[in-house]
């Protein structure tokens, strides 16, 4: 069997009016693509708006990458899941991960402890209170006992996000999908490696998982003399700081960048914002955005499906939002077939 390969779309979730977000996917829709998928930074809340987008569209699959487990309990997460489940008519796929330490220790106030654990047990209780079953369970993170709800009508879609080897292994291993993140492109077979060894663990291939990846991307018109320039900036200014996270600056060096990674560590440290900014290489940037004309940016795309990629997620990233509009336009059926 040949897996689907094909593109999805990231809808711009950042302090955007609801309204423009459910306009966002049904154009998207519209344009052709696969599925949409919300982020979950903060406000808009996505699981509430999914409801939204779901009736708004009719064949588009609607995706979170990523709910954070440690902030809803799997009770609530199961219970939220199973009515988009309906409201969708199965076209929702819930995408949990374990998120970073600013998130669930600043933002939220949480410790950020046992991530194997806590994607493990989540997933455990949610499967069971989505099939029906009274809850029963005692693990290394989380507990639940004697929540039931009624069973799903539709299969249910569960997809985990992962950087370094436990998590992928994990995440291939108990998932319907893996869900991928700013990774340097050149780390793409040694991830694929264990997503393998985790499919395998759970008694399955790579054939039954779906491999999900979001992509930031600007696709510029040469002859309106249009660069990257502005996209270069903003790639340094928002991921400098990702990268200074924990998880993410291990990540980093897992994936070779190891001088890029420590010089990230010592720059935002020193609290030297410019320093971060300037660690990030170009040789770095290019390797993980997609940046670049039409035909290069579909290249680029189509070398990543042919790697392992299932789904690729465009996010556009220009701070010019006709350049987006044409970021979005260029991988729609009409001119991109993967």
């Amino acid at each position: 069997m040949t897996k689907k390969k094909q593109m999805a779309v990231t809808l711009a979730t950042s302090n955007v009016p609801c309204q423009d977000l459910i306009d966002q996917a049904v154009v998207a829709e519209r344009a052709g693509y696969a599925a949409a998928w919300f982020s979950d930074t903060g406000y808009p809340d996505p699981l509430t708006l999914a409801g939204s987008v779901a009736a708004a569209t009719r064949d588009i699959d609607i995706g979170i990458a990523v709910v954070p487990a440690y902030t809803r309990t799997p009770a609530v997460l199961a219970s939220s899941t199973a009515t988009l489940n309906e409201l969708s008519n199965g076209r929702f796929i819930m995408g949990l991960g374990s998120s970073s330490q600013t998130m669930i220790e600043k933002w939220h106030g949480l410790d950020f402890e046992k991530p194997l654990a806590q994607i493990r047990d989540s997933v455990a209780i949610m499967r069971a209170a989505l099939a029906g079953e009274k809850s029963d369970y005692q693990g290394a993170a989380r507990r639940s006992k004697g929540f039931r709800m009624p069973p799903v009508a539709h299969p249910q879609r569960i997809y985990l996000a992962a950087l370094r080897p436990k998590m992928l292994e994990l995440a291939a291993e108990i998932g319907d999908g893996v869900i991928l993140n700013l990774f340097p492109r050149r780390a793409l077979p040694q991830i694929m490696e264990h997503i393998e060894i985790g499919a395998k663990r759970g008694g399955k291939t790579l054939e039954d998982i779906e491999v999900v990846c979001r992509y930031q991307v600007a696709v510029s018109d040469p002859a309106k003399g249009e660069d990257h320039s502005a996209e270069e900036n903003m790639f340094r200014g928002f991921y400098g700081p990702y990268f200074a996270t924990p998880v993410y600056n291990q990540y980093l060096a897992w994936c070779g960048f190891q001088d890029v990674a420590d010089e990230i560590n010592a720059g935002w440290a020193a609290k030297d914002r410019e320093r971060v900014f300037n660690a990030i290489s170009d040789e770095l940037m290019h390797d993980i955005a997609i940046l670049g004309d039409e035909p290069q940016c579909q290249a680029i795309f189509r070398q990543q499906l042919d790697g392992g990629i299932d789904t690729a997620m465009v996010t556009a990233v220009s701070p010019d939002a006709q350049k987006r509009d044409n970021t979005i336009a260029a991988f729609g059926t009409e001119r991109f077939s993967p």
